[in-house]
Parts: C-alpha cells; sequence; structure tokens
C-alpha cells in the first residue's frame, strides 16, 4: 500500500470569489477539496469549468472546488486580467492566483488542466490530467463520502464561495459581432448567454435575443437561452431561404450551431446534439442534429457553406444549411502548427474566421499557437506565428512577428487583414504585398473581434471593457500605424531529459470506477505520436492501437516537442444497459536530448492516479 501523501498548503497572490478572505486548507478540513489547475486561455480548461457544474450543485454540502490559475501567457498574469476571466467565464468558486505556478509545482501538475482530490482528511487521493473526468469525479465522491461518514471525518455545510457584485453594463464581455442590413449591429453578448441587437452608433440597445439565463432552449427570442454565444453569420439570402432562418451562431459551451430568425428573434438549433465531440477524425458527411461539436468559436460564409472555427478540437469543420449536413474540413485534432493540404494540418484552438472580399481566402486567428494562417486552394499557409510557446508584440516581417492569443480578423478590401491580438490588447495589420505586420491601435481591453461598416468604418469588439471601440480615423493609414519591437516570449516548460536512441512511450489508463475497457466496436485504446521538429523522431511516429510505442530520437537533434494524443474506450461494467464513454487526451511534452536521459516516458491518460 502506497503512502498518503499530505496535500501542500494553498500559497498565492491572492483568492478570488471569497469575500477577500485568505484560505487555508485548514479551513477546509472535513470537506473534500477539488483543486482545479486551470489557466484561461485553454479551451480544454474552460470544457472542465462546465464539466464541474454539475457536480458542484450535486454535492454543494460536501464537495469545495477551488481553481488555482497557473498561467501559461504573460497576459493571464495580470490579475485584473484573471478576474475578468473568473466573471466572464461564469466561475462559482474560489480561485487562487497561482502567477509564478509554485501550487502547480507543489502539485506536480504537468498538463492544463490538472485536476487534484483532497480528502477530509487533508491527504491527495486522486489527481488526473485534461478533460472527460465528470463521471469518475462523481463516483470517487461517493466513495469519500462513504468512508468518511462511517469514519465521523465529514463535515457537511456551506462552501467558502462569495459570489462578487452583479455589475451594470449594456454589453458583458461581448465577444463576436456582425453588421446587418441597414446598417444595426449585432453581438454576441457572451457572459449574458444572449444576442443584442445594437444601433448603428454601437450603443443603443435595440432588442436582445435571448432570455439571459444560461441554457439551450429553443424558442422566441424572449424565453430562448443560449450558454456563452460567439461566432455569428448572415447566410446569403439563397441560403436563408432554403434554410428558413438568417443567422448562425455558434453557441460554444452549448457545442452547439444555433439559428436565428432575425425578423421575429426566434431561436432554433440547426447542428450538434450538446454532447461534445469525443470520437475519431473522419471525412464523412453527418446529419447535422446527430453530430457532436466542440466549443464551435466562430463562423464564416466559405466554399458555398458555413466554416465553423471548432475550437475544442483544433480543427476547422463545415456545416451546409442547406442540405442539414456537417463534416470537418481541416485539421487532424493534433494542436500544433502545420501547414499543407487540409486534412493533414495541425491547428491550435482556431477562435476567429474571415473571408477576403473576392471570397477566394479564408483568414483564421489560430488562438494557441498565437497565429494568423489562412486557407486558400485547399491548403493552409501561416502568415504570421511560431507555434505553441512563441508570443510577443513585435512588429516589422511577418517571419519576425509575434502575437499574443488574437481570437479575431477581419479582412479589408485591399487583401490586408486586421487582427483582434488579443492578449496584447492591440490591433494589428498584415499586409501580404509587404509581408509586414504593424500596430494599428492599442491599449485596448481584450479586442475579440472586428468589423468593417458599409461606410469603412472599423469597429472593435473591445471584450473586457463590454463595449465597441471605433478605429481613429487615419489608423488604418501607413502613417496611422506604429512599429513595435516589444517583449518576445516563449513559454519555458521544463523539458523531459531524454536518451537518443530507444525510448519507451507508455501512456498509463486506469478506468473510472465501475468501468471497463470496450472493444465491442474494435480496438479499445489509440495512440498518435508526432514530433516537432519531425526530425526529432527517427521512428515511431504514426498511430496505433496500442499505449505502448516505441520510439527512436535522433541524438543530432538538440530537442523538440513530443505530440501525443490517445484515447481509450470504456463502459460500465456489470450493469444493465452499459453507457459508454471515451476518454481523450493531447499532450506535448518538451524534451531534451541528453546523455544519461530517461529511456521511459510514462503519461498518464486518466489520472486516477492513487
Amino acid at each position: 500500500m502506497s503512502a498518503r501523501v499530505r496535500a501542500p498548503e494553498l500559497r498565492g497572490r491572492g483568492w478570488l470569489n471569497t469575500g477577500g478572505k485568505d484560505l487555508k486548507l485548514t479551513d477546509l478540513r472535513g470537506r473534500i477539496v477539488l483543486l482545479d489547475f486551470w489557466t484561461f486561455c485553454c479551451i480544454n480548461c474552460l470544457h472542465v469549468l462546465d464539466e464541474l457544474r454539475p457536480l458542484e450543485e450535486k454535492y454543494g454540502d460536501v464537495l469545495v472546488v477551488i481553481g488555482v490559475h497557473s498561467p501559461k501567457f504573460e497576459h493571464e498574469k495580470d490579475p485584473d486580467a484573471l478576474a475578468a476571466a473568473v466573471e466572464r467565464y461564469g466561475v462559482h468558486h474560489p480561485v487562487l492566483d497561482d502567477p509564478e505556478l509554485d501550487m502547480w509545482q507543489q502539485y506536480a501538475a504537468k498538463a492544463w488542466p490538472t485536476l487534484s482530490v483532497v480528502d477530509p482528511e487533508g491527504y491527495v487521493v486522486a489527481t488526473m490530467a485534461g478533460e472527460g473526468h465528470a463521471e469518475g469525479l462523481s463516483r470517487l465522491v461517493d466513495d469519500l463520502i462513504a468512508t468518511h461518514d462511517a469514519k465521523g471525518t465529514l463535515h457537511r455545510g456551506d462552501g467558502p464561495y462569495v459570489p462578487p457584485a452583479e455589475p451594470e453594463t449594456t454589453l458583458r464581455f461581448p465577444g463576436k459581432a456582425v453588421v446587418l442590413d441597414g446598417g444595426n449591429l449585432l453581438v454576441s453578448d457572451s457572459a449574458r448567454h444572449s444576442l443584442v441587437e445594437l444601433a448603428p452608433d454601437g450603443e443603443k440597445l435595440l432588442r436582445r435575443i435571448g432570455s439571459g439565463a444560461r441554457g439551450h432552449a429553443d424558442g422566441p427570442a424572449e424565453t430562448a437561452t443560449f450558454s456563452e454565444p460567439q461566432g455569428l453569420c448572415l447566410l446569403p439570402a439563397h441560403a436563408a431561404e432554403v434554410a428558413g432562418y438568417d443567422l448562425v451562431v455558434a453557441d460554444t459551451v452549448n457545442h452547439l450551431l444555433r439559428g436565428v430568425k432575425l425578423a421575429t428573434g426566434e431561436v432554433v438549433t440547426v447542428a450538434g446534439t450538446g454532447r461534445q465531440w469525443r470520437s475519431t477524425v473522419d471525412d464523412h458527411a453527418h446529419d447535422a442534429r446527430a453530430a457532436d461539436l466542440s466549443s464551435p468559436w466562430d463562423v464564416a460564409w466559405y466554399d458555398d457553406r458555413v466554416v465553423v472555427a471548432m475550437a475544442g478540437i483544433h480543427q476547422l469543420w463545415w456545416f451546409d444549411p442547406i442540405k442539414r449536413t456537417t463534416g470537418m474540413y481541416a485539421g487532424t485534432t493534433v494542436e500544433a502548427l502545420r501547414d499543407g493540404p487540409l486534412p493533414d494540418v495541425w491547428m491550435a484552438q482556431p477562435s476567429g474566421l474571415s473571408v477576403s472580399a473576392d471570397g477566394t481566402r479564408l483568414w483564421i486567428a489560430d488562438s494557441e499557437t498565437s497565429a494568423v494562417r489562412y486557407v486558400e486552394d485547399g491548403v493552409l499557409h501561416t502568415s504570421v506565428g511560431q507555434g505553441l510557446f512563441d508570443f510577443g508584440h513585435v512588429d516589422g516581417p511577418a517571419d519576425r512577428a509575434l502575437l499574443q492569443h488574437p481570437l479575431g480578423v477581419c479582412a479589408l478590401p485591399d487583401g490586408s487583414v486586421l487582427i483582434a491580438d488579443t492578449y496584447n490588447g492591440a490591433v494589428r495589420r498584415f499586409d501580404p504585398e509587404t509581408d509586414q505586420v504593424a500596430t494599428v491601435a492599442d491599449g485596448l481591453a481584450e479586442p475579440s473581434d472586428l468589423v468593417l461598416t458599409a461606410d469603412g468604418e472599423v469597429l472593435v469588439v473591445e471584450s473586457a471593457a463590454h463595449r465597441l471601440t471605433r478605429l481613429a480615423p487615419g489608423a488604418l493609414t501607413a502613417a496611422g500605424a506604429n512599429t513595435v519591437d516589444g517583449p518576445r516570449h516563449r513559454l519555458e516548460r521544463k523539458p523531459t531529459d531524454v536518451a537518443a536512441g530507444e525510448l519507451t512511450l507508455d501512456v498509463i489508463f486506469t478506468p473510472a470506477p465501475g468501468q471497463k475497457l470496450d472493444d465491442t466496436y474494435g480496438p479499445s485504446t489509440r495512440l498518435v505520436v508526432s514530433a516537432s521538429p519531425p526530425e526529432l523522431l527517427l521512428e515511431g511516429a504514426g498511430t496505433t492501437t496500442d499505449l505502448s510505442r516505441r520510439l527512436v530520437v535522433d541524438g543530432t537533434v538538440a530537442g523538440g516537442v513530443l505530440q501525443v494524443t490517445a484515447q481509450a474506450a470504456t463502459c460500465d461494467a456489470d450493469v444493465e444497459h452499459a453507457a459508454c464513454h471515451l476518454t481523450r487526451q493531447d499532450w506535448g511534452v518538451p524534451v531534451r536530448v541528453v546523455d544519461g536521459g530517461t529511456t521511459r516516458l510514462p503519461l498518464i491518460l486518466r489520472g486516477l492516479d492513487t
């Protein structure tokens, strides 16, 4: 029997959602504590926030969830930005600000997100990485309740969460916007779970579509509900007439696409089941209402259909509102940066789309690689951006320029593209003719989208300022642009030292309590391995059904990142009408090739790691 590990004390820069009180583990003794190590840029972390909501409600008298915010990007270290994110994403539990990743290291976290469970006596009893653990957590909490009720060490009562004051603004963390016929503006009011129509001045409220409550109900504008909607796409007249609605909404947290009839505000679900996608990649067309989606973040009309930025699985999908079908458009679900023919590319949380004036080019804000990319003639290209771990605020030649987690793009009539450089608080412009990047506005509060009006004005969705902002006249001229040579950042996660030659990759999978591996429809496990740079691996890249893999590392390459994707199919054990489950996790493992390095690399797929 392994030794029990006492949970490290909670320390950080400060606390949110506690009414100003600093919490200690001794304050929580007698309760089950779930620590959620997250960073607010990470779509997988946002998925976990939503997975935890039902658990917080079900076990509210015994379970205390604490978010430990351990940031990736420089902007995420800003305490004001963290406070805004906690409100934006409806985090209704205490959050510890861990800007230097001290708690991350104390609890041996290795990936975003990581969950650690502390029992009522203050011992760590489980650790798990990634998302999709809600059912396993529920079973574990039930077991802990039974054990500690019997021992008399479980104490029930209210938790330490103290809600902040309710703000009063017309918009609350708006996400995306479109210009309607006649000049009015439609904005996704993400934190208020609705759409807002504003007058052309961008301020006067004309109507709200959606009740403002989080939900997924169809129906009239007053009663329909959304959950953190983002992208908006007006359909061409011919498609709208056949489809029966005018606008497609990326209803992000619901994992749905919704249709809106603008004349009445009526909302209807047009794609998605409401379940999060956890499957295998295929190139087939699917019934749109029967397909699972994953955090659709933006939508645009391109190539005679709606293209969807499927941020949750690092892909682009397509949706045909006339045939009512959907399918994969670009990407393999590997989270990284690789160009080429659309089926084979790598993306990382695509979050913004815009189509060139001539319709030939689809611009993409690929947020986690801090990149601007485009699709043309079936091929994905990168214009600006270096990869997952390089970011900053640097203008100049595109191959040197750096962005920081951009969420929006806007194609201009002259062929250039504006970039909502979200975490730099700036609007940037990339000109393909000169291959240069310039800053046209800065000092903004997390700009998340840009729209071009009929008279040529540019409106910025200034999300964290809860408003639309007009770019100053002349900002888009050469005289109005600035050249910024700001800081260059590289996320330096501690690499794993590996030896040249043979390296055994072992993905350790433990089914959740009450589940077993399920091979009813084929092999129950799948492992995909690649490397950046590709030369790092002499052998071992590719896809197999075994969770153990022999890799051969090239000793002439100093290091790089191993990209690993693993999944396992399970079903409930020993029950009638057993439910099926799919557990999936992606890792980007930085490695350094050194003499005496390890020859075995273990990763935990589902960490019921006790």
